[in-house]
């Protein structure tokens, strides 16, 4: 009797589960009903792109200083983080050598000066003869040809003096842009050797003529223009905003991983009183067109389907699905070009 009785309370259990569950199925189910609707208005519409891109130094914002002559590193002036300015000595060169040479040429000039004076008061000396009748022709010709010759002498002398002038000064090397040292390449010491080309000592880079170079994907590249605003952020300065503008549109594709960007430089018009570096990663967002009191609708609302897009609308208390074609949209709002008048309830799915 009393297992009977455990075995009726058993039973009876299951059925208030088995009731309860329906109970709150049913409940879920009327709650599900509820459709969340949205009326089609007026509103701006300002669409934008989001990319990421990479700040760079602009043309010419990097220079890579080096030097003329080969020498001894005397003396280096820099190192990685300082601030130059434009004329700034930055590295010396043993000029020894040099100056010898450039004192060398001067005494050549001093000689070539006095040959240039002797010659030319002989041959003043020979043209006074020669009006007199004292000397021929050819002795005077011999005077002044000695004269043309001496005075060829002196610009010579003179021409490899300034030559040995400018080399001298090639000893000390100076900055040719301010900014800041990004890498020093040699030290104190050293011996350079300059080729065909100047080795370099110092990198300066020039931190307030910076760009971001943005990675467009070919899908949005056709809505990129010259002159669009931009708003950019950094990881370094999560929480600052930096604006620029569209400047350039590079033609040649980018290709990675079989993904085509082309590359948008946005130029930096406010630093916000930060210091930005390049090869920061910047997450870039460009404002396009503002399409102005247009009738729009919220995004979601939009099902999509083989390439069509729809609306379910409200009418007469009935659920209607319109075929609409869009135009520009933000993060949250789509404009509506057909399909929709202004002040129609449409459905929001779940």
């Amino acid at each position: 009797m009393k297992k009977s009785y455990i075995t009726v309370i058993s039973v009876l259990f299951i059925i208030l589960v088995i009731l309860l569950w329906m109970f709150v199925f049913k409940s879920d189910k009327e709650s599900d009903k509820q459709q969340i609707t949205a009326v089609a208005s007026r509103r701006d519409i300002g669409s934008t792109v989001l990319a990421t891109g990479i700040i760079k130094p602009k043309v010419g914002a990097e220079v890579k200083v080096g030097a003329r002559i080969s020498g001894v590193v005397r003396k280096l002036r820099a190192n990685i983080g300082d601030f130059v300015k434009a004329g700034q000595v930055i590295a010396e060169i043993d000029d020894a050598e040099l100056r010898a040479k450039l004192n060398q040429n001067l005494a050549a000039v001093n000689k070539a000066k006095a040959d240039y004076d002797y010659a030319k008061l002989n041959m003043d000396r020979q043209k006074s003869l020669l009006e007199q009748n004292y000397i021929s022709q050819q002795a005077y010709d011999l005077s002044e040809n000695t004269f043309r010759i001496a005075e060829a002498q002196l610009k010579q002398a003179e021409a490899n003096a300034e030559v040995a002038k400018v080399q001298l000064s090639y000893t000390s090397i100076y900055a040719l842009t301010s900014g800041v040292i990004s890498s020093v390449s040699t030290q104190e010491g050293e011996t350079v050797l300059a080729g065909l080309s100047a080795p370099t000592f110092v990198n300066i880079i020039d931190l307030t003529r910076l760009e971001v170079q943005v990675y467009v994907d070919e899908t949005d590249i056709g809505k990129i223009k010259t002159g669009q605003e931009a708003v950019f952020t950094v990881d370094t300065y999560s929480d600052t905003d930096f604006t620029g503008r569209v400047t350039a549109i590079y033609p040649k594709a980018v290709i990675q991983d079989n993904v085509v960007n082309y590359i948008v430089v946005v130029e930096i018009s406010d630093y916000k009183d930060k210091t930005l570096r390049p090869e920061m990663t910047a997450t870039v967002t460009i404002y396009l067109e503002t399409r102005k009191d247009v009738v729009s609708i919220p995004s979601r609302a939009i099902i999509r389907e083989r390439g069509e897009r729809f609306v379910n609308v409200v009418e007469n208390e009935k659920i209607i699905l319109k075929k609409i074609k869009t135009g520009w949209n933000d993060s949250n709002y789509t404009e509506i070009i057909e399909g929709l008048s202004e002040g129609e309830i449409i459905i929001i799915p779940d």
